[in-house]
């Protein structure tokens, strides 16, 4: 166990506040319910995002910025939708401050807003009254737009990347002509967030329908994708919605079609967000600190430098430059720290709290030998290479530390990944200290999904896609199912 980071077994929720902030990830700001991300926790965020980024142009949507203040009465257009959201807005009510006889800074009770503005926490409706704007016929679709942006939904119980008031994502909102192609789209870009998932975080998901209670405010369906993490919860790491007409028609957004005749436009939204950093942190770290899948990590290699006097390190340095380049030519990012500031020992335990997929550490004797002493963070195996090779070694060796965490995390899932058939059981395994995600009949009806939350704190994550139909019985409720759905307790 890394200092100053509470053990796994100990208290998790201890261990998950612990690896972000003594690794550098963020920390909570001067703002209730909000947090700084610092640079190293960003650059991982960059490199999700350049990522996603480019998966989401590779399908043709381009990217497009809407307003942050969105009017109140966008809000009342869709009824379901401000349903949904209501509890959790920020209001802007004035737009100007003064100073009182007090030399206090005060709101300008004459410059209240005739509407008032709600900062978005998500923009269906903003876009929506824009889009009425762009399309008048078919042959303005399909809309495929995605943004990058900041929301704000005021969460009363706030945790760094997992749950806050302010946080950053991306949000996908696409128009089109017929009924599937909306939903197509729907089930796209949640297989693209599945592939995001498991080939760049190295983390397994299940695909699933939301049941209707869980799906998002003003959708006719949601998907999701769910991870487990290493205490057995889910996390919701991805959702994309099927909207139907429900935006077209509160905004009147219709179009001619091929035929002449008006119809309303079909759509979808679709959207991940920081809380992805939740995940990566707690489907793999260890007590050492992060483990990251290198393909996401900042810093793929670091270098420590062990010498006694400046000449050593002038050797050293030469035989690195030579190794620095040779992973740089094959895209492979290096850290050489000769910083005098700190002594070996810290380094490692530093690069270890950070995640670095690979530490190669060279002293005088390496340096005899042509060698060098390599360990992978993801087992922490030490061994001794030889300088020469080195990069193609390395570059193989980064894939197979990706694939290595990727199946360690699935064989955690599998292995707590249970099919029930009665209430007690699943009560049982959602209740005990590993948790789990339960595989169980239900009978369809939010009554029986309610009383299940209400009593173990587990909740639908989804209905999988590759559940099979089967005859069964609810476990609640007795009544026949037709097929099992996950549920989990959940982040």
């Amino acid at each position: 166990m890394s200092k100053g980071i509470t053990s796994r077994a100990e208290n998790y929720s201890q261990w998950y506040n612990d690896i972000v902030n003594r690794a550098g990830l963020a920390e909570n700001s001067g703002v209730r319910g909000s947090m700084v991300i610092k640079p190293y926790g960003y650059a991982i965020w960059e490199k999700m995002r350049d990522q996603l980024d480019k998966m989401f142009k590779e399908t043709g949507h381009e990217n497009a910025y809407f307003p942050l203040f969105i009017p109140k009465s966008y809000f009342t257009k869709e009824a379901s939708h401000v349903d949904g959201f209501a509890k959790e807005c920020a209001v802007v009510t004035h737009y100007r401050l003064k100073t009182n006889d007090k030399n206090e800074v005060v709101v300008d009770e004459d410059a209240k807003l005739e509407e008032e503005l709600i900062v978005r926490p998500t923009s269906e409706t903003i876009i929506w009254s824009t889009y009425k704007n762009w399309i008048q016929s078919y042959r303005d679709l399909p809309i495929l737009i995605n943004q990058w942006a900041n929301v704000v939904r005021w969460e009363m119980r706030t945790r760094l990347f997992l749950r806050t008031s302010e946080f950053l994502w991306q949000e996908g909102h696409t128009a089109h002509s017929t009924m599937q192609e909306a939903m197509s789209e729907t089930r796209q870009m949640l297989d693209i967030y599945a592939e995001f998932a498991e080939n760049w975080m190295a983390m397994p998901v299940v695909k699933g329908s939301k049941s209707a209670t869980e799906r998002f405010a003003g959708a006719l369906d949601t998907l999701s994708i769910e991870a487990m993490m290493q205490d057995g919860k889910a996390l919701q790491s991805g959702t994309s919605h099927f909207l139907g007409q429900n935006f077209a028609k509160a905004f009147d957004v219709k179009f001619l079609n091929k035929e002449g005749k008006q119809e309303f436009v079909w759509a979808s939204s679709w959207g991940v967000s920081t809380r992805l950093m939740g995940a990566l942190i707690m489907a793999h770290s260890d007590d050492k600190g992060l483990v990251l899948p290198p393909k996401l990590a900042p810093i793929h290699v670091v270098i420590v430098p062990i010498y006694k006097n400046n000449d050593e390190l002038e050797k050293i340095s030469t035989a690195v430059k030579i190794i620095t380049t040779e992973l740089k030519a094959k895209g492979i990012s290096v850290k050489y720290d000769s910083n005098d500031n700190n002594r070996p020992g810290f380094k490692f335990a530093e690069y270890e709290l950070k995640g670095v997929p690979v530490r190669l550490a060279i002293g005088p004797r390496d340096l005899e030998n042509g060698n060098a002493e390599l360990v992978r963070r993801d087992t922490l195996e030490k061994q001794i290479v030889k300088q020469e090779g080195i990069a193609e070694y390395i570059e193989k060796l980064l894939e197979e530390i990706q694939q290595n965490i990727y199946e360690k995390a699935r064989k955690h899932r599998d292995s707590k990944l249970f099919k029930v058939d009665t209430y007690d059981e699943l009560k049982a395994i959602v209740n005990s200290d590993g948790g789990g995600f339960v595989l169980a009949h239900w009978d369809g009806t939010p009554e029986t999904e309610a009383k299940i939350k209400e009593e173990t704190k587990a909740t639908i994550r989804c209905i999988p896609f590759d559940s099979p139909d089967e005859d069964g019985v609810c476990i609640y409720s007795g009544n026949p199912s037709k097929r099992r759905v996950l549920f989990a307790k959940s982040y």
